[in-house]
């Protein structure tokens, strides 16, 4: 066994012991002491700069580390770009199952299924959030952000409901310089999870549209990661983010004892490689894991050998 895995399990170990005792029903967020020190350990080891942010949304139980501090959002601003969106189809400016024509012009160069269209094909709005959020498809999203009223209007309705530290920077005026540091977006990890979180509690645009967009971050294709630790038949939202110094996801939990959420994100990664072995996916998936065993003991489960010939 790695040492790394070594402290993984031992920090599993220790926080099996505390659970029961620490889940006393709904509460007022605080501090949870045995998990803040298990993540903590996590951290430490990590060789480069991480941020962790948890809340367990019946208990109120949470951890955080470096939670406020700004990190790129890589594909993580999908989320922002579909909450403003959202605002204006519910303000019948768009219509959710309307027809949109893609042109060439649109086109964003990469691995890109809408990219495969031809010009004066017809999509749904609904196919392009999908394919922003589920696929995190690259054209669609910045399709998306322009109908949303580009990077001022996104940033707007961040700005208009709390969200200080997260910005969309990509074809946002006055934001050049953001965008040569943290690239499309950056957020903390703490907003991250809140906005999911906002989502998921019927309180982002209205309890309908918040519902949708919920659906559609349940409807996750990149699964290899945090989700990998959580069981199949247990439902989680996630969004994901990468670039070659920075790996991120943002999951909610719909556990069998509870909803919880959290954000993992880093920066300044010297290992650049794209592989599952890479730093920031291995941390990824060694804070879920630890999270599910923190809050599930009660329904232990493991990957079976062999999942991960499969992601």
């Amino acid at each position: 066994m790695t040492p790394r895995a070594i402290l993984v399990t031992s920090a599993i170990a220790m926080l099996i012991t505390f659970s029961a005792c620490q889940r006393s029903g709904p509460a007022e967020v605080h501090t949870d002491a045995v998990l803040q020190a298990a993540l903590e350990e996590l951290i430490d080891a990590f060789p480069a700069d991480a941020g962790v942010y948890v809340r367990h949304l019946g208990t109120g139980q949470s951890a955080s580390i470096r939670a406020d501090e700004i990190f790129p959002t890589a594909s993580m601003i999908k989320v922002p770009i579909m909450l403003a969106l959202f605002e204006k189809i519910a303000a019948g400016e768009l219509d959710y199952n309307g027809q949109l024509e893609y042109h060439d012009s649109l086109f964003y160069a990469g691995s890109d299924i809408l990219g495969s269209f031809k010009s004066g094909e017809k999509i749904t709005l609904s196919k392009l959030v999908m394919l922003m959020e589920s696929f995190s498809n690259n054209t669609a999203s910045l399709w998306c952000q322009s109908l949303a009223g580009a990077g001022t209007a996104i940033n707007q309705w961040l700005d208009a409901h709390g969200y200080t530290r997260t910005r969309m920077n990509s074809r946002t005026p006055g934001r050049h310089g953001d965008w040569e540091t943290y690239g499309w977006g950056q957020t903390s990890p703490r907003e991250m999870a809140e906005l999911v979180a906002m989502i998921h509690e019927g309180r982002a645009v209205n309890p309908a549209a918040s519902e949708e967009m919920y659906r559609v971050l349940c409807r996750p294709y990149w699964d290899a990661e945090a989700l990998s630790q959580v069981p199949p038949w247990v439902q989680a939202a996630s969004k994901t983010g990468a670039v070659d110094k920075s790996r991120s996801e943002v999951v909610l939990v719909n556990g069998p004892s509870g909803d919880y959420v959290f954000c993992v994100i880093t920066k300044n990664q010297t290992d650049t490689s794209w592989g599952a072995d890479n730093v920031g996916f291995v941390l990824q998936r060694d804070v879920s894991r630890l999270l599910w065993q923190y809050f599930e003991p009660d329904h232990p489960w493991e990957p079976t050998p062999g999942m991960e010939d499969w992601s």
